[in-house]
């Protein structure tokens, strides 16, 4: 089995998107181990890179790849 750490980021990181977007409709993702462990890892890794991972823009794009998605409303 494998540890956090040796999963490649770009599955890490459509894994953490996947969950947070169904944060909606499952709160208790919210309380998820597994989400915050994903998290965690993928921001060090984002830290690592020069993100600040604060700022939700910054790490918003750096998730999706450089991507900038709009949110519509």
């Amino acid at each position: 089995m494998n540890t956090i750490d040796q999963y490649p980021l770009d599955e890490l990181k459509l894994v953490y998107l996947t969950l947070h977007a169904a944060l909606p409709d499952t709160p208790d993702l919210m309380d998820s181990a597994l989400l915050q462990d994903v998290q965690t890892r993928l921001q060090k890794a984002a830290k690592g890179d020069g993100v600040d991972v604060s700022h939700h823009a910054q790490w918003a794009t750096w998730l999706n790849n450089g991507v900038v998605r709009l949110q519509l409303k």
